[in-house]
């Protein structure tokens, strides 16, 4: 299992509307506590431009995420309520665990150096759209 495709057409795509780049054209959610907890494990890899989205549940007031057993290095993209970024961890590697970010909501798990090549920083306002 090389890289991993999700190319299916109800896939949304996250879009930084600041900067008028695509973080992703496909995005998988995670969807509930059984994909919270897999996540991308057991993955080779994430396609250019594929992306994972977790969310918070409702009486979770931070988001952390690691790297424990993954096989690649990541972008990991946190969003407040309102869609902006408030962090983001680049190049995380295997064995490693994320920033504890307080009063996230979204977390966007993109292939390493997604973040630079979109040029997203910190204030930048994310959305997401379908096709």
């Amino acid at each position: 299992m090389k890289g991993v495709e999700m190319k299916r057409p109800s896939d949304p795509r996250a879009v930084n509307q600041t900067r008028a780049t695509v973080l992703c054209k496909h995005l998988e959610e995670a969807g509930g506590m059984t994909g919270k907890s897999r996540g991308l494990l057991g993955r080779d890899g994430l396609d250019a431009e594929a992306g994972m989205l977790f969310e918070a549940g409702r009486l979770e007031p931070f988001m952390c995420m690691h790297m424990l057993f993954m096989r690649f290095a990541i972008d990991i993209v946190f969003l407040n309520r309102h869609g902006t970024v408030i962090r983001i961890n680049r190049n995380l590697r295997p064995w490693r665990i994320s920033s504890i970010v307080w009063g996230a909501r979204r977390a966007l798990e993109l292939p390493a150096g997604t973040a630079a090549r979109s040029q997203t920083e910190v204030g930048d306002q994310i959305v997401f759209e379908r096709p």
